[in-house]
């Protein structure tokens, strides 16, 4: 593989680690777990095996000794290298970091970061320092009599060990300490080669077939070791793990029987009964071509479990992003009829009733007023001046019983938009999840406040707006003579006024209402200047309400915002993309897997 090729390659897979790592499940649906669990996967595959490898195709093999509680992995171990290194712990499960083991010559590989980078590196010694022969060692600590060593790896330099391969012994695949069965899958996961240990009696366990499943999906090179089997018994049994392994594709896997031998005073197996183990090892460390055979065709394998784990955090996200647009939808549509129903309100004439029509009538007059009321723009014009030599109600009162009904049209219909919103998200995993602890149920403590100040704002607006119409024409004395606050109230009942949402007496009052501030208003500034003005009216008032819908509906989607957009969904669903088109470049390049002989 040339050096291009490697630099596109560990590009691709980095950029497909940060997407990982960026990816957020917070909704709570039913993909999110099997998300998670795919991302954290994928990112730790990338990050302990795949782009560590990329980066160093010449580093030594990593071969990861895994298998069930009590199989014999320490005790395989420690007779591949010929002593004791490993504590071979009685008591289940034995709870300790993971130890490596390296020729000293290749220390540089494994005592660095370079793989399994989230685990710390100690270092270990001779009993006798520098000048010791290392035919002993002390045994390492283990974390449960030393906490702070959890989540470290003991690097060990043995001279028996070849060069171009180390040793790592694992935890157990099936312990009882949720800590040790991820320590040992993260282990298995940045492996080039696996040789997993059961033992007779326990080869057809359910949770060391799950591994070696996984190991055939990514079409790792294995080796087992069948442990302990009675001498009378193993073809038989050593026959039956051979087709239970092609069952499940792992047909070219080495296989290996260790005969039930009695161990010697210092717990060690005799050489014979690991010799073959310790001979196919020895026989792919010393051959260059065998080597990279193994190490390119497992990271083959682990790029396409990338690439499958990638896809499925793509369909978690994917499932995210509909479900917030989803909820987002409820929001958007309550609070737009929460609008609707403020701008129902503000012209099918619902706001004329009650203390607003008692107050307008006080404010222009009597019911005589009404009817004698001239329909001539020339005639109201004469009866302005006249009418205000009397002592009509101030236009305050007309204000404040307006700021009241439209006050309380859009508070009911925020507080009305809220609700729904709130049982529409309740009814819905993903919605209770994260609403949970919020109090977004109800109105914004501030809300009938800020309501208030967004109405007395708006008839600010209007008199501004009379002022800006008026302003430099001959209407300025007539305006005077009302008020601007006057005529600001006679355009809010135009902009009110219809006989749509009225009935009876009622129809026949407000609709005279609103002739009368639609003449006064023609009677200053025109006809078309009055429709200009009523519809500019309108908008301003649908933009503060607008407005303040929009902070309370902001109040639903800022629980959303962990979902990532749909911009950076688009960018796993690239980086998956990517990895899909590396997984082939690599499987066309990695050519046909050479078969093993099985013992």
């Amino acid at each position: 593989m040339d050096a291009a090729h490697v630099a596109v390659a560990v590009e691709t897979l980095t950029a497909a680690q940060h997407e990982l790592s960026a990816a957020r499940l917070p909704l709570a649906l039913g993909s999110r777990e099997t998300g998670e669990a795919a991302r954290n996967r994928a990112i730790g595959q990338l990050r302990d095996h795949v782009i560590p490898r990329y980066q160093s195709l010449d580093a030594p093999l990593l071969a990861v000794v895994g298998g069930s509680t009590g199989a014999g992995k320490s005790t395989l171990v420690n007779a591949l290298v010929g002593h004791p290194v490993t504590r071979a712990g009685a008591i289940r499960p034995t709870t300790r970091q993971p130890i490596l083991l390296h020729h000293p010559e290749e220390a540089a590989w494994f005592q660095t970061n370079r793989v399994l980078p989230g685990l710390e590196r100690i270092v270990g010694r001779r009993a006798g320092g520098e000048g010791d022969d290392g035919a002993s060692r002390p045994l390492p600590s283990t974390a449960e009599q030393n906490p702070a060593l959890a989540g470290s790896l003991v690097v060990l330099g043995e001279t028996s060990i070849p060069r171009g391969l180390a040793l790592l012994d694992a935890p157990d695949v099936d312990s009882i300490a949720d800590e040790n069965r991820r320590l040992a899958g993260q282990l298995l996961a940045a492996a080039d080669l696996w040789l997993f240990v059961t033992t007779a009696n326990r080869y057809a366990d359910a949770v060391p077939w799950e591994l070696l499943d996984d190991a055939a999906r990514r079409d790792i090179t294995v080796g087992v070791v069948l442990d302990r089997v009675p001498a009378e018994a193993a073809g038989e049994i050593s026959s039956h793990l051979h087709s239970l392994l092609a069952e499940r594709g792992l047909d070219d896997a080495r296989l290996f029987v260790v005969e039930e031998t009695r161990l010697d005073e210092d717990g060690m197996l005799p050489p014979t009964a690991v010799a073959d183990v310790k001979d196919w090892l020895t026989g792919l460390a010393s051959d260059a071509a065998a080597r990279s055979e193994v190490a390119r065709r497992t990271l083959a394998g682990a790029v396409d479990q990338v690439a499958e784990l990638s896809e499925a955090v793509l369909s978690a996200e994917q499932d995210q992003l509909e479900e917030a647009e989803h909820l987002a939808d409820i929001v958007e549509r309550a609070f737009a009829q929460a609008k609707d129903d403020v701008s129902d309100a503000a012209q099918d004439g619902t706001l004329l009733r009650g203390e607003v029509l008692a107050r307008w009538q006080d404010f222009v007059g009597t019911g005589e007023f009404f009817r004698s009321l001239e329909t001539t723009v020339g005639r109201v014009r004469d009866r302005i001046g006249a009418f205000f030599t009397g002592k009509p109600v101030p236009v305050k009162t007309v204000e404040e019983a307006i700021e009241t009904g439209l006050h309380a049209v859009i508070v009911d219909s925020a507080a009305r938009a809220t609700e729904l919103v709130y049982r529409s998200w309740r009814a819905t995993p993903a919605g209770r999840g994260v609403l949970d602890g919020t109090d977004v149920g109800r109105l914004s403590p501030d809300f009938s406040e800020r309501t208030g100040a967004e109405v007395r704002a708006w008839q600010t607006d209007l008199m501004e707006l009379i002022r800006t119409e008026g302003e430099g024409k001959r209407f300025t004395a007539r305006m005077v003579s009302f008020g601007v606050n006057g005529v600001a109230v006679a355009l809010m009942v135009v902009v009110f006024a219809s006989t749509a949402g009225l009935t009876g007496l009622e129809v026949g009052i407000a609709g005279g209402s609103a002739v009368v501030g639609q003449k006064l208003l023609e009677a200053i500034f025109g006809e078309e200047a009055v429709r200009r003005l009523a519809r500019k009216a309108r908008s301003l008032l649908e933009d503060r309400v607008a407005g303040l819908h929009s902070a309370e509906a902001e109040r639903f989607e800022a629980l959303l915002t962990g979902v990532r957009d749909t911009v950076d969904v688009e960018k796993l669903g690239r980086a998956v993309v990517d990895t899909r088109s590396l997984v082939a470049t690599r499987r066309s390049s990695a050519g046909p897997r050479e078969g093993g002989d099985r013992a």
